[in-house]
């Protein structure tokens, strides 16, 4: 289970995993974890999240509405950023990489 699963399963009416999430969107479920990840990183930043995502990630804006309308909205999103910001600097990429290398044994 990611770490995006165990957010999911604590968002009520969202999906329980991003596999489900994925293919409710019609995506791979890697790009559905880069596209939380991003959604909760530009929440945070000034302009529009979607938008900021979508420039990011490659992804189209309608397919990440489409997945934050299913994690529960804009509001949701500062739970993934809270969560996965563990140093609180205000990034959660350095930390998902972070725990990336944790669970491939690298430090």
């Amino acid at each position: 289970m990611s770490i995006l699963d165990g957010i999911l399963k604590n968002i009520g009416g969202a999906p329980d995993d991003v596999a489900n999430l994925a293919t409710k969107v019609g995506l791979d479920p890697a790009l559905v974890e880069k596209a939380i990840a991003t959604l909760g990183q530009t929440h945070q930043l000034d302009g529009d999240t979607v938008t900021l995502a979508a420039e990011k990630t490659g992804l189209p804006a309608d397919a990440l509405n489409q997945i934050v309308a299913a994690i529960g909205g804009e509001g949701s999103l500062s739970h993934f950023a809270a969560m996965l910001d563990r140093d609180g600097d205000g990034s959660p990429i350095d930390d998902i990489m972070g725990m990336a290398k944790g669970l491939f044994g690298k430090s």
